[in-house]
């Protein structure tokens, strides 16, 4: 049934696309789909791009293996789109037009900016492709009982494939539409299986949380703040810049600021970032509830057994909903959940591979042409989602063995410490300058990739990617700590170095443009 269904979903969703894609060379019709989407639909699809399948499963594991460290997880996941929602929303639609390279450029125009735009973009997104297109596979064994290495990666190549069509062939509209169609279908499923797990405790959260505290091994420090980063030197700071690297990290990743720029209004975006936070806050209390029952009705010690790092506890919980008596309804609702599961990796991929393709054709190669045609840009649109998407499938086909919690981990850390502090700086600090911006993308990149390979994630534990090797010199889970200072920090010091006189010259630029940035005065390109 999973197999037939996975089928269905994935034959309906590239028909969408095919029927939904640009009918002729307009490069708001691709980039943006005119705006079309009303608040609701545009909402719907923000948080179809928010939430991935990392978030859906990792979030869910680590709320079945760590309880309250978990939920304080799930919980920064809201805090970061509501970030978003009251302090980058509408400056970023103003600014932007159709990439991030396209917002930093309004005030600091040049070359450099748009390719380093580009760079950390791919950066910030290629680790979080990898995870989902690696994901599918063992996903596919789960659900179907397979462990043929060759059938997994058989998956992983002809999945990516899809995803890739899904970019190229449905631009921004086709690929909202299969976003909105992953979240109607995960919240609710998701809903009702966290509706048939209150159930089981008889609609007492407390119950379930006794419960889960019970069969977690670790007894009320389940419920205690601690658990997660118990094992670390530093576990109460290590908890601390984990979170703030989540909030500020999701907030700013290239594939979820880009629908900013499909609102066709600055009401549009506020309108369409309240769906969003308020479908994002209601989808983390429903993986709250089945990563909780997941514990409390399986028991840790079979979450971990499944997966050390919890990925499976969502559908475990999921199972283990229904009890020992399965009927067919039952049976077709947890096929309804892999499905959705399924459509979220294919969903999740095919955005980022668009944010991707989007910045490489009109940052890098429309850039160097002052008047590229719209047919030709849009052609190296498409060709831009192969480009990305082939050499991602390749990796991915490298990388499914083994732990990939430090990619997850790497993409958060470079949103949070590079694009977080350019777009804060760009679009309100007046003085910012051209080499600032430079400073920011590329310092805060690189400290993060300086620092990532000496976490806990990659090497010195038993679930690190590398548990046999311990080269552990940075004790924290992330690299937040040191890399989201230094971000800002290279902004301050790169503006500084720029001397007063370019720092004058980069302020009266951005006095001309404040009043569009942050009141929409006027929509450049519209």
């Amino acid at each position: 049934m999973s197999l037939v269904a996975f089928s269905t979903v994935a034959t309906l969703t590239l028909l969408l696309c095919v029927m939904t894609g640009p009918d002729r060379d307009d490069l708001d019709e691709f980039y943006t789909g005119y705006g079309s989407l009303s608040p609701l639909r545009n909402g719907l699809a923000i948080a179809g791009d928010y939430i991935s399948a990392a978030t859906v499963l990792g979030t869910g594991g680590v709320v079945a293996l760590c309880g309250y460290d978990g939920l304080v997880l799930a919980l920064s996941t809201t805090l970061s789109l509501m970030l978003l929602m009251f302090l980058l929303a509408e400056p970023l639609r103003n600014a932007g037009r159709f990439t991030m390279g396209d917002a930093l450029a309004r005030r600091l125009p040049g070359r450099a900016v748009r390719i380093a735009a580009c760079v950390v973009t791919i950066a910030a997104l290629l680790p979080l492709m990898l995870v989902q297109l690696a994901g599918t596979g063992q996903l596919m064994a789960f659900v179907l009982g397979f462990s043929n290495e060759s059938l997994k990666t058989g998956c992983v190549v002809g999945l990516g494939a899809l995803m890739i069509s899904y970019a190229a062939i449905g631009g921004m509209k086709g690929t909202a539409l299969i976003q909105i169609l992953k979240i109607v279908m995960l919240f609710g499923s998701g809903g009702v299986i966290a509706v048939l797990i209150l159930h089981r405790f008889d609609w007492d959260p407390g119950a379930l949380f006794t419960a889960a505290a019970q069969h977690s091994g670790a007894g009320p420090a389940f419920l205690h703040s601690g658990l997660q980063f118990g094992g670390g030197r530093y576990p109460r700071l290590d908890m601390i810049a984990s979170e703030l690297t989540v909030v500020l990290g999701g907030a700013c990743l290239p594939h979820v600021t880009m629908r900013m720029y499909t609102a066709s209004s600055a009401r549009q975006v506020r309108r369409s970032m309240s769906w969003a936070v308020s479908i994002v806050a209601l989808f983390v209390l429903v993986i709250a509830v089945i990563g909780f029952g997941a514990t409390a009705l399986l028991g840790r010690p079979a979450v971990a057994a499944a997966d050390p790092q919890g990925n499976t506890a969502y559908l475990l919980g999921s199972r283990a909903a229904f009890g020992a008596d399965v009927s067919t309804a039952e049976t077709f609702l947890f096929t309804l959940v892999t499905t959705a599961i399924f459509l979220t990796m294919l969903a999740s991929v095919a955005g980022m591979i668009l944010a991707c393709a989007n910045s490489l054709a009109h940052d890098v190669f429309a850039a160097r042409v002052r008047e590229m045609p719209a047919r030709r840009e849009m052609a190296l649109a498409r060709l831009s989602a192969l480009a990305v998407g082939a050499p991602t499938i390749l990796l991915a086909t490298l990388v499914q063995h083994h732990s990939l919690q430090p990619l997850v981990t790497f993409s958060f850390c470079v949103g949070a410490s590079a694009l977080a502090p350019a777009l804060v700086y760009g679009l309100f600090w007046r003085r910012y300058t051209r080499s600032g911006l430079m400073a920011t993308l590329l310092g805060g990149s690189l400290t993060v990739l300086l620092l990532m390979p000496g976490t806990n994630l990659v090497s010195g534990s038993p679930i690190a990617a590398f548990p046999q090797a311990d080269f552990n010199w940075f004790p924290f889970t992330t690299t937040g700590i040191v890399s989201i200072p230094a971000g800002f920090l290279f902004g301050w010091l790169g503006t500084v170095a720029s001397g007063r006189r370019k720092a004058e010259e980069q302020r009266r630029q951005y006095e001309a443009v404040e009043g569009w940035i942050l009141a929409g005065a006027v929509r450049r390109g519209r």
